[in-house]
């Protein structure tokens, strides 16, 4: 595979403290990678490092396939919008993005023009900027970081001080450039958003890389669902299919997955009674980025849930990060298994 990005064991120390501790990351061409994480796990430190504007304390990266002695001119395929966008405030908005076009040899006052009606400026380019509102300075920003047409952006927190308009207009423009080649690695604290144009995420905390995974894996793991835990994971998996239930996965723990009909939990027990067998535990969870990050860095308790309690032995409920490992052995009828991690 083609990486824009690759980092192998990067670390930064500031004195005794870790800010990034041997992350090892990928972001392959055309990819929207999104990059989770708490404020202070290591995001700004790692774009600031990719970005040229930082120096790692061991580890490597290239870019382009390139050590970044051997970039060159690639440099200028590298856009950066990394914490607070660089403008001169007694400048509009259109003088700041031409200074930067003649710095990168582009003399065409159109091209400033595109880029101010790209982030949706227009109407203010004449403006100092030092009277452009924070979310009109972002925008500015990303303009900024397009100038050049870069095949590989990174932004720092793109859509901080966006009403919704303004977060529903900038996703569709990455979702337009990155259908026309360009790659990015984003970070946002509004994961929600995120989920919605990222192609791949990699999660970090305390300057670990915990995780990588692609999109559909990752939508995938953050499924609504109703898990079911019963005194006979076989039979119960026959009354399901009974009641109309196709699109479920058993464990090898005996723990059943639903992802359809969440609000039939009644109809679950009651038809599993039925045929004597007993409900140790139904739960109906509702997962999305943020609880799914949470857990990952051992906070389950944010994650949303239902859980109905069936009988009175508390050790009967199991808590939703209970540690335990389960292979995957049915899917619907029949799918062979894999352990999931």
């Amino acid at each position: 595979m083609d990486y824009i990005l690759e980092t192998q064991g990067l670390t930064k120390t500031y004195g005794k403290k870790h800010a990034l501790e041997n992350v090892s990351l990928h972001v392959a061409e055309g990819d929207i990678y999104g990059f989770v994480g708490r404020n202070g796990a290591g995001k700004t430190t790692l774009m600031k490092i990719v970005g040229g504007l930082s120096n790692a304390s061991s580890g490597s990266y290239k870019l382009f396939g390139c050590e970044p002695a051997r970039l060159g001119n690639k440099t200028l395929e590298r856009g950066l919008l990394i914490e607070d966008p660089g403008y001169y405030p007694d400048c509009s908005g259109f003088e700041n993005l031409y200074i930067k076009c003649l710095a990168f040899g582009i003399r065409d006052k159109n091209e400033p023009k595109r880029l101010l009606e790209m982030v949706g400026l227009q109407n203010v380019g004449k403006l100092h900027v030092k009277k452009y509102s924070f979310g009109m300075k972002q925008r500015l920003g990303i303009a900024l970081a397009f100038v050049g047409n870069p095949g590989f952006m990174i932004l720092d927190e793109p859509i901080n001080g966006f009403d919704p308009e303004g977060i529903s207009s900038m996703r569709d423009l990455i979702r337009k450039k990155n259908s026309e080649g360009t790659t990015f690695l984003i970070s946002s604290h509004i994961l929600d958003e995120l989920a919605k144009i990222a192609t791949k995420f990699g999660f970090i905390d305390n300057g670990r890389l915990i995780e990588e995974n692609d999109a559909v894996t990752l939508k995938e793991k953050c499924k609504s669902k109703i898990e079911l835990i019963t005194d006979n994971p076989s039979a119960a998996t026959t009354v399901l299919e009974q009641i109309g239930f196709s699109d479920y996965r058993v464990f090898d723990n005996g723990r059943t997955e639903i992802y359809e009909q969440l609000d039939r939990t009644g109809d679950i027990t009651n038809a599993l009674a039925a045929r004597g067998i007993a409900t140790l535990e139904i739960v109906k969870k509702y997962e999305t980025l943020e609880n799914y990050y949470i857990g990952l860095v051992g906070n389950g308790s944010a994650a949303g849930s239902d859980t109905v309690k069936i009988n009175d032995d508390p050790d009967t409920v199991r808590s939703r990060n209970d540690g335990s490992k389960s292979g995957i052995a049915q899917t619907g009828r029949s799918v062979p298994g894999k352990e999931e991690q």
